[in-house]
């Protein structure tokens, strides 16, 4: 019977597991034992159906490793609810600043207009919009200061 679960199994530990199910099981069944059969052939299937699932329950329980390249790509609940959160903040310091200011940084950061071109549309002279621009990126790196990962590190 051990050589049988050895040969199923792979391993001495593992076949004497399944070894020592099988005479449990067989015990447990003993009543659906056929006399007018030979005993040697009924249990032995039962030493491999136990062997065969002691491999199965194993190969359930073993788990790799897995790689850091295989991490996943999508952003974790914590990222997203951490991205959400900044996103509100930013859309809540943009709204406190003047009218002037909020369109010229947008226009400037986010749309990527240069300094001419918003002077065009907002038909103010360019050292203005320049100015607008500095002030509106000075108010929101003050109102986003929390949210800076280099905020609280000191110069060395």
């Amino acid at each position: 019977m051990r050589r049988l679960t050895r040969a199923v199994t792979g391993d001495v530990h593992d076949a004497d597991d399944a070894a020592q199910d099988a005479f449990l099981s067989a015990l447990d069944r003993i009543e659906t034992y056929d006399p007018s059969r030979p005993f040697g052939p009924w249990l032995m299937r039962i030493a491999t159906n136990a062997a065969i699932d002691l491999v199965r329950r194993r190969a359930v329980r073993k788990a790799d490793v897995l790689d850091e390249r295989s991490a996943s790509r999508t952003p974790s609940p914590v990222t997203d609810a951490e991205g959400a959160e900044v996103r509100l903040r930013l859309s809540q310091a943009l709204a406190e600043l003047p009218e002037r200011q909020r369109v010229a940084v947008t226009l400037f950061d986010v749309e990527g207009y240069s300094h001419a071109e918003i002077a065009a549309v907002l038909r103010i002279p360019e050292g203005t919009v320049r100015s607008d621009v500095f002030h509106a990126r000075r108010s929101l790196r003050v109102s986003l200061a929390a949210y800076d990962p280099r905020a609280g590190m000191e110069e060395t």
